[in-house]
């Protein structure tokens, strides 16, 4: 669905396009050669695969590289880096010889894997394998969503919003699970906007991978509901060539597809035709050796001799690539400015978020909860969706399969998926807000990231956060990025009560808090809920995870919000990350320091150490990444370095606490694993107490004496 429809054509292929091919297998060798390690083979192998996608199937131009028109391109075998920098120096993405020549060194615009951001025209950081396909999965997802919102009357394959996303995956990719989780939901999907160009080559670090992998690829993506078709360069086995025109017309067929993902397993031969690593292990992923270039060079008709050399002729041809699309550009801007002509909703939308702005006056949407009222901070958070949902449009997300459990689902929105595929339970469309990614916590972290980099929405997912494990390595790329994608965790605690051990997170929230550039928000009431959703939609240089009770707790009456005697602060102090919650009446003896559900028993010690005369400032603490941005000033207000008597209160390890406490503090957390009983009992019976948290602060007192 969505897929723009190219006009059929044949494939024009001159002895220019030859002689580009040629000269990008040497480059290949000569930039590995040069930093001394690398990957090659493949570089040199799919040369004419990935020049046929920038060159004469995918619609892009190197002088716009954000074009909102343009296809889009994900090297999901990432370790072949040079794959895709080769084609965006032919094509004239900024890229010159000289960045080539300095691959894998210090400050280069090419380094050892695709980095987002750091190179202009790579479209996602990728490397860890798999990741690359999972998230061109939800950029097929963001294509479609943004398709809905911006022009969902227009034919399809007639919107100026209608392109595809071209992948070219590996052996390793298709062993990744996560690409198994996503490419069943992009069949499920019917993503036709999809095309993944499958280097099946048999070889990994490990040589050949008939070690460990022989299932029959293309069966299993029929199973999943792909379209899928072959192109066999080795002919059977008994003779080698590069049939760029078998491979064009594959493409061409699937672009036709627009009811399913297309993929193609192109059988090539490593390396070829480097005269003796070719189809070997040695070619993966190092350097060929001086004898071994100036084999492929004579193989291949050059000069021996030269290195880092190009034709000057070659390169304006290729460096062309915009102007031969001009027809093809010339449509696209008749069908985007016919649109415009039309104004409507859908343009007033797409301006607003091409400029990165926020509605006016959408935090008026944001609910303000009822004091006194002990509520689940996942309820609140579930009852803030739907209150957004009118007022940004661009904000949708859903559950692997916990919507009930995770409140993910925004009242009344419809699901994001063929209307064949509605339930009883669950009423949707294409173009649909509510997500569902069934059982696959690590797919939906990529599929998310893939949705964000497509460009215009805001996307969410959620799950327990014991299974936050599952979801790691995207998670942790949605960092590198520095991407908005936004996790939301609940049954944050031993809580969880009943389900046990395996479902109780003990080391989780310390093991997120140790992602650089990862945001983890555990707020402590209704409220604080809100303030936090507010402020993670405000940043969009980086992910979020927001952390949630299973469990009811209470709400603060914050009506006066001074933060003296016994008035709760306002929740806006989320925003600075921590802040006085309740303070001292009089002095400050000691500082209790919370997250989450036990911020309550902070409150509880406060009011018991309070008739011990000692005074006592509970400090809510939803995010220490944020509390670290803030100025030293403010940092000293709220934890004052005179105060040495500290308590830190969270249901998980102590980990990380002991600077925020110091050596006369002490840690009220849990360094084992949970049981099975009722939350009450776990907390009392594992130490979450007032009374433990009093006993902690007469400790620390006495410590700081």
């Amino acid at each position: 669905m969505n897929a723009f429809t190219p006009a059929a054509q044949d494939l024009q292929w001159s002895e220019l396009d030859d002689r580009a091919v040629k000269t990008i297998k040497a480059l290949a060798a000569d930039a590995v050669e040069k930093v001394g390690n690398g990957h090659p083979g493949t570089a040199i192998s799919l040369a004419p695969a990935a020049y046929l996608l920038f060159q004469k199937v995918m619609r892009h131009n190197p002088a716009d590289p954000n074009w909102v028109g343009r296809d889009r391109f994900v090297l999901s075998a990432g370790h072949s880096s040079l794959t895709i920098y080769l084609q965006l120096f032919l094509a004239g993405y900024g890229l010159e010889m000289d960045d080539i020549a300095s691959l894998r060194t210090w400050n280069s615009k090419t380094p050892g894997h695709p980095e987002y951001g750091h190179t202009e025209g790579v479209e996602i950081t990728t490397g860890p394998l798999g990741q690359g396909l999972a998230s061109a999965v939800g950029m097929a997802f963001g294509a479609r969503r943004e398709r809905g919102l911006f022009d969902p009357e227009t034919a399809d394959g007639e919107s100026a919003f209608d392109h595809n996303v071209y992948v070219i995956a590996g052996d390793g990719d298709l062993q990744e699970g996560v690409t198994s989780e996503a490419s069943s939901l992009a069949g499920h999907q019917e993503l036709g906007n999809l095309v993944v160009i499958y280097d099946q080559n048999h070889i990994s670090i490990e040589d050949d991978t008939d070690v460990s992998f022989s299932e029959d690829v293309l069966a299993r993506y029929e199973a999943y509901g792909w379209h899928v078709q072959r192109v066999d360069w080795t002919q059977g086995g008994t003779e080698y060539a590069e049939d760029v025109n078998g491979l064009y017309n594959a493409i061409r067929e699937a672009n036709k597809v627009t009811n399913k993902p297309s993929i193609i397993a192109l059988r090539t031969i490593i390396g070829w035709p480097s005269p003796t690593k070719q189809n070997t292990g040695g070619i993966h992923g190092s350097a060929l050796g001086g004898s071994e270039v100036s084999g492929l060079k004579e193989a291949l008709g050059l000069d021996p001799e030269v290195t880092f050399h190009i034709d000057a002729d070659v390169l304006e041809y290729t460096r062309s690539v915009a102007s031969r699309q001009e027809e093809t550009h010339t449509a696209w801007t008749a069908a985007y400015e016919a649109w415009r002509a039309n104004g409507g909703e859908g343009v007033e939308l797409f301006d607003r978020l091409a400029a990165r702005e926020l509605p006016a006056n959408w935090t008026d949407a944001l609910p303000v909860f009822e004091a006194g009222k002990a509520l689940a901070t996942r309820a609140a958070s579930g009852k803030i969706l739907s209150a957004l949902a009118p007022v940004l449009p661009e904000l949708w997300g859903g559950s692997a399969d916990l919507a009930g459990s995770n409140n993910t689902t925004m009242a009344g929105e419809p699901s994001f998926l063929p209307e064949h595929r509605s339930t009883r339970s669950f009423s949707g469309n294409p173009y649909g807000r509510t997500l569902h990614f069934g059982i696959r916590e690590h797919g939906m972290g990529a599929i998310l990231n893939g949705i964000v980099l497509h460009g215009a929405t805001r996307a969410y997912g959620g799950t327990f956060l014991v299974f936050s494990d599952y979801m790691r390595p995207a998670v942790r790329l949605a960092a590198i990025m520095e991407i908005p994608s936004i996790f939301v965790w609940t049954h944050d605690s031993i809580g969880v009560g009943e389900d046990g051990p395996t479902h109780q997170p003990i080391e989780h929230l310390s093991a997120l808090r140790a992602i650089p550039g990862l945001d983890v928000v555990r707020p402590g009431d209704a409220n604080e809920v809100s303030w936090a959703w507010k402020t993670i939609i405000e940043k969009t240089d980086r992910p979020a995870g927001i952390i949630l009770t299973r469990q009811n707790i209470p709400t603060y009456d914050r009506s006066e919000g001074a933060a003296t005697g016994t008035d709760f602060a306002s929740a806006q102090g989320v925003e600075r990350g921590a802040y006085t919650l309740i303070d001292a009446q009089g002095d400050v003896d000691v500082l209790l320091l919370a997250t989450g559900s036990e911020v309550q028993l902070a409150v509880a010690a406060r009011e018991a150490l309070q008739e011990q005369g000692i005074g006592a400032r509970v400090v809510s603490i939803p995010c220490v990444e944020w509390f670290a941005e803030q100025d030293e000033d403010y940092r000293e207000s709220v934890l004052p370095s005179s105060v040495k008597a500290r308590v830190s209160v969270e249901a998980g390890l102590g980990l990380g606490w002991r600077e925020f406490v110091g050596d006369a503090g002490r840690i009220v957390s849990i360094e084992h694993y949970g049981a099975s009983a009722d939350a009450t009992t776990l907390f009392r019976e594992f130490g979450f107490t007032p009374e433990a948290v009093v006993a902690a602060a007469q400790e620390s007192i006495a410590a700081a004496r």
